[in-house]
């Protein structure tokens, strides 16, 4: 009987771990003094994100390595399953484009537009654009908020 009970918790944990959604986790190079990167730090956290924090002084090497096209740099670049992620892209869109899949570099919010995540401003919210960077450089419009 003891056999039987153990067979089934241990069958239980390893339905329970496999069944287990996993997070993604997003490598974001930064600098160290850089608050509004930990805003968003934060953000990505909050929507159920893991986050890798590399301070670094040559963010821009990691921009170059991962393709964000010219004019369209922010104060961060991230990585997710093998995606760019630039600047101050809201959750809602990584989850929506590791859903999705699609055949791309990844997501660029050029500059730092006020009242994107990390860059709140008192309910201040500038319009702004999430770009799709295409596989060849080119970008189209993802999201407008």
């Amino acid at each position: 009987m003891k056999k039987f009970v153990a067979s089934l918790l241990v069958l239980g944990l390893a339905q329970a771990s496999w069944a287990a959604p996993t997070t993604p986790v997003i490598d974001v190079y930064k600098s160290p003094t850089c608050g509004c990167c930990n805003k968003w730090i934060d953000h990505l956290k909050t929507n159920g994100f893991t986050v890798r924090s590399h301070d670094t002084d040559n963010v821009t090497q990691h921009k170059v390595r991962l393709g964000v096209p010219p004019g369209y740099g922010s104060c961060h670049t991230a990585e997710v399953n093998g995606y760019v992620i630039e600047g101050h892209v809201p959750a809602k869109e990584i989850t929506r484009l590791l859903k999705d899949k699609p055949r791309a570099r990844g997501l660029v919010v050029p500059a730092m537009p006020v009242g994107s995540p990390g860059m709140e401003a008192g309910g201040r919210m500038d319009p702004y654009d999430v770009f799709l960077v295409n596989q060849d450089g080119s970008t189209r419009t993802y999201a407008q908020y």
